[in-house]
């Protein structure tokens, strides 16, 4: 979907996506030490706006201004601030280093996504992490949810061939549980996260 699509989906007054953050990021992000973040395809701005209340200071990216605009009517709900920029994820590069990148749910062919993964480990200050959630391949046969097309779906393995010179310390297909109106079903995320070594 381009720019125009999203801007489209993004345009009800309520969220497309909830306004929490997702699970893995409040399970892996919370304890980390706030600095400078850049949410890439950050849409609503939900995990935007954990993190800023969290004391980050957060540059949420996202090609859809749409989206953009109601990452920040969510953080003026919420009580805190964030900086949108409004750009193609493929093409993005920030001023300065920064101490964390989250990619969650980026979902893009294999060819951006290598692109982006690449560049997003130049971003990082020694130390800065890199976390990596989106919808793996296998969840299209095996799981629950998430696009159809495998094109757009990640693996754990291309995710690290593509962030090669940093430090992984999680590299797994995550279970999630998702309720619906059939009960219970599990989706299978690539969970990847890495820091750039000192």
């Amino acid at each position: 979907m381009d720019s125009a699509g999203w801007d489209n989906r993004y345009s009800t007054k309520e969220l497309v996506w909830t306004g929490r953050a997702n699970q893995f990021v409040e399970q892996n992000l919370a304890d980390l030490e706030p600095g400078s973040a850049i949410d890439l395809g950050a849409g609503e701005g939900r995990n935007s706006v954990w993190l800023a209340a969290r004391g980050w200071k957060v540059t949420a990216v996202d090609f859809s201004q749409v989206g953009l605009d109601k990452a920040l009517q969510l953080a003026a709900d919420n009580g805190v601030e964030i900086t949108t920029e409004c750009a193609d994820a493929t093409m993005y590069g920030p001023d300065a280093p920064v101490d964390l990148v989250v990619l969650s749910y980026l979902q893009l062919g294999q060819e951006a996504q290598r692109t982006i993964l690449e560049h997003a480990t130049t971003w990082l200050r020694p130390g800065g992490t890199l976390f990596v959630i989106a919808h793996d391949r296998s969840n299209v046969t095996d799981g629950y949810g998430g696009p159809p097309s495998p094109e757009v779906c990640y693996t754990v393995e291309e995710t690290l061939n593509a962030i090669k010179g940093l430090d992984i310390s999680t590299s797994e297909v995550a279970e999630r549980q998702v309720d619906t109106p059939d009960g219970v079903k599990t989706a299978l995320d690539t969970l990847v996260i890495a820091t750039r070594p000192l």
